[in-house]
């Protein structure tokens, strides 16, 4: 009696182990640099048939026991990857793995312990049953992880940008007809995911009551733009500005060509009026590192830091990002305008948004649309380096 609870104990531990250990390499986590207990859902089915397999000879108690001592071990080491590598134990997704290895097992031991005539058919079994979970399993996680519409009042937000996101295939006129606008995947994105106004200026779009500005490193504005947005935020409106001291965006034409995106931040006048000093990123610093802001993980690119900030404004990400009070209003600032180049914010398989390597859309999303950007299930992000 011992030696078979000795044994269940190992199983169950060995099992949830090798669970643990498919959730970090297959599953995505590492690579994603995310410790989401989640993960693990759609490889959950391989592991629960080698558990099945393994004591098909054992009576059903006993089977029911290690299953659930392995259920309890899989749990209890993701919470404890999840307080150690990010400070959450992501509780709504250790419920999720619960259910989901409870089925899993359940149905395992079903096709392990299927005796049919024919010797090929319980092998067949367990091969549709490992292929079909995995395929449910991301196609749960995808609905779970999917981030919250814009409601369908919610009033456009004005976007004026000097980056190529609309007919950003270059070449010459003819070659623009014959693509259409060939838009930006971030443009893209936002457009997806609610109304955007795409403007060449702000002196006759300001944005309505209620709206939001979104400005993305902009070519240089007219003094009456610059007092429109001061004038939109003051009273009470919201802003979103990305103003890149040094753009790495690709550079499509020949140096000096106007079409290209600005090379530093021509939004200097209006930083100074607020009291803001944007300074130019590091030399030694890396390419893209990673940026938690506001519970949200930006990929920032050589980003600026904001030397000087007024007492109303809070820091993140060591000073790369700011979130300001002017006025009646609300400015979000960010020292980088690469973050919107789509290789930083993509998922690592096309369409899969939930295995997104970076929160930037949605962080995006909620801050232009209220209520907007956040899904049932959020990344739990291992904690970036301090700076």
């Amino acid at each position: 009696m011992i030696a078979a609870s000795r044994g269940s104990v190992l199983r169950a531990f060995v099992i949830s182990i090798a669970t643990v250990a498919l959730a970090w390499g297959a599953g995505g986590q590492a690579l994603l640099g995310r410790i989401d207990p989640a993960l693990a859902v759609p490889l959950l089915a391989p592991s629960m048939l080698l558990l099945a397999w393994w004591q098909r000879r054992e009576p059903a108690e006993v089977r029911r026991r290690t299953s659930f001592l392995a259920l309890a071990f899989l749990v209890a080491a993701q919470a404890l990857l999840g307080l150690v590598l990010a400070g959450s134990a992501a509780l709504p997704q250790l419920l999720l793995v619960v259910v989901a290895a409870g089925v899993a097992a359940s149905l395992a031991d079903l096709v392990v312990q299927w005796r049919p005539r024919l010797t090929p058919l319980p092998w067949l079994a367990a091969l549709a049953l490992a292929v079909g979970w995995f395929a449910a399993g991301h196609a749960l996680l995808a609905v779970l992880y999917r981030p919250a519409a814009v409601q369908a009042d919610a009033p456009a937000v004005t976007m004026l940008t000097g980056l190529p996101l609309r007919w950003s295939g270059g070449g010459d006129i003819a070659a623009l007809i014959a693509e259409g606008a060939n838009d930006d995947p971030a443009l893209t994105r936002l457009t997806a995911a609610g109304p955007v106004s795409l403007v060449d200026s702000l002196a006759d779009h300001v944005p309505p009551p209620g709206g939001t500005l979104l400005l993305a490193h902009p070519r240089a504005l007219a003094p009456q733009e610059l007092v429109a947005i001061d004038a939109f935020v003051r009273g009470g409106g919201r802003a979103v500005i990305l103003a890149d001291a040094l753009s790495g965006w690709p550079v499509r034409h020949p140096l000096g060509d106007p079409r290209n995106p600005p090379v530093t931040s021509l939004l200097t006048p209006l930083l100074d009026h607020w009291g803001v000093t944007l300074a130019a990123a590091p030399a030694a610093e890396g390419a893209a590192p990673p940026a938690d802001v506001d519970g949200a993980r930006l990929r920032l690119f050589r980003a600026g830091r904001f030397d000087r900030l007024p007492p109303q404004c809070d820091s993140f990400a060591g000073r790369r990002v700011a979130r300001c009070s002017i006025g009646e209003g609300e400015a979000w600032l960010v020292g980088d305008a690469d973050l919107l180049f789509a290789p930083l914010w993509r998922p690592l398989v096309p369409g899969a948004e939930h295995l997104r390597r970076a929160d930037t859309m949605e962080w995006l999303s909620a801050r232009l649309w209220p209520g907007a950007g956040g899904g049932l299930l959020r990344p739990l992000w291992i904690r970036a380096r301090a700076d």
